[in-house]
């Protein structure tokens, strides 16, 4: 049986890690190098970073922070974040990343994608997508960190992003960012049985069980948390952990 992965996702402000609550409430988490040791230790499938303002304040990625932080992963490791160019992409790899991350800008453009996979593989670009649902009901991209609705459809672009050569999706809750009360099953159902490439559902997990839903009943390639993986108790002290191995083949396994 192929056992699904399960990604830590740590967001970056100011150069630490911070976690927040439905894109809101950002609370200080930790020093990013320390986390990354600690994931090394608990033997981590893989580390997604993404930093949170960059797009929102036309920021370059931190470079020398992103070098710092390849240098200590013994995992592989996507970056992203105020990704809009070529260049970009080309220096973030020098730093020693695997995967990149591309959010705002694919949606704005997303010709940048097939720009993007045509020159560094498909395997290589991971399309985030940050989807809110308004009082209807109707799920709309939001871009910028979450300040901006540009009603666009998730699955009609997660569609597009398959077309142009995203080699994966990230598909992020707004609604239930940190909430920890379990991922939105309906939208990643949407999501998944409209596209063939994989996707990795985040947003919400506050507990094993919610991983298995959204791989058997989401049908989610991949699961992916923040708060579950640095919030420990009701009180959410910080506390890194992850599920030793044998923990996470007897979610999938039964």
């Amino acid at each position: 049986m192929i056992i699904s992965r399960v990604i830590p996702v740590l967001l970056l402000r100011d150069k630490g890690l911070v976690k927040t609550v439905k894109f809101k409430e950002s609370t200080y988490v930790g020093d990013p190098i320390n986390a990354v040791r600690i994931f090394n230790e608990k033997e981590v499938d893989e580390l997604i970073f993404l930093d949170i303002d960059a797009s929102r304040k036309n920021e370059n990625p931190p470079f020398e922070l992103i070098k710092n932080i390849a240098s200590e992963c013994f995992m592989p490791l996507c970056f992203g974040g105020g990704i809009n160019s070529i260049e970009h992409i080309r220096e973030i790899i020098k730093c020693g990343v695997e995967k990149i991350s591309i959010n705002s800008y694919a949606v704005k453009e997303p010709s940048f994608i097939k720009k993007t996979a045509d020159i560094f593989g498909s395997s290589t670009i991971v399309v985030s997508i940050d989807v809110k649902k308004n009082i209807f009901g109707k799920y709309s991209i939001y871009i910028n960190g979450g300040k901006d609705n540009t009603g666009k459809d998730p699955v009609e672009f997660a569609r597009l992003a398959e077309q142009m050569g995203a080699g994966e999706l990230l598909v992020n809750s707004i609604d239930m960012d940190g909430t920890m009360q379990g991922y939105d099953i309906q939208l990643i159902q949407r999501i998944s049985g409209s596209i063939s490439i994989p996707l990795i559902a985040l947003g919400g997990a506050g507990s094993v069980e919610h991983m298995k839903q959204t791989v058997n009943d989401g049908g989610a390639s991949a699961v992916a948390a923040g708060s579950f993986f640095v919030f420990h108790g009701k009180r959410r002290a910080v506390l890194i952990s992850y599920p030793a191995i044998k923990e996470i083949k007897s979610i999938f396994d039964n």
